[in-house]
């Protein structure tokens, strides 16, 4: 995390749960938590606009929990320290929440998705953009 690792560890964590605090944001992290992804696999999964997705993408690297990579024309998301995935998993069983049910966020394919591990097939040279457009033609 960037300029509060200096911070008592009592601030390091409430500046870092308030990065996470929203659940489009815990959304990613899960979805991530099962595999890489690009940010089409993240709007088809989530059901989000790719602006919106990239927002939250930027506050969770500026919190130092996703990175990413270039593969070929595509960027791929993954997280930089898997294990807030079971940090989520405990919070949802202190909210009598079912942890089992952010595994459903995790599965892949997602129908319809576009994106390179969804559909192997695709010619690896389109961006998931130029997927989605050849798709609907």
């Amino acid at each position: 995390m960037t300029n509060i690792l200096s911070a008592p560890p009592e601030e390091q964590i409430s500046k870092l749960l308030y990065m996470i605090g929203q659940p489009a944001r815990i959304q990613i992290l899960i979805v991530l938590g099962g595999q890489e992804a690009c940010v089409c696999h993240l709007e088809t999964a989530l059901g989000m606009r790719q602006a919106s997705i990239s927002q939250h993408l930027m506050v969770l690297r500026k919190a130092g929990l996703v990175t990413s990579h270039r593969d070929g024309r595509n960027i791929f998301y993954h997280l930089t320290r898997p294990e807030v995935v079971n940090v989520l998993k405990q919070t949802a069983l202190l909210t009598g929440s079912s942890p089992d049910a952010l595994d459903a966020l995790m599965a892949r394919p997602v129908p319809n998705c576009p994106c390179p591990q969804c559909n192997p097939g695709l010619d690896p040279k389109l961006t998931c953009q130029n997927a989605r457009i050849k798709k609907s033609s």
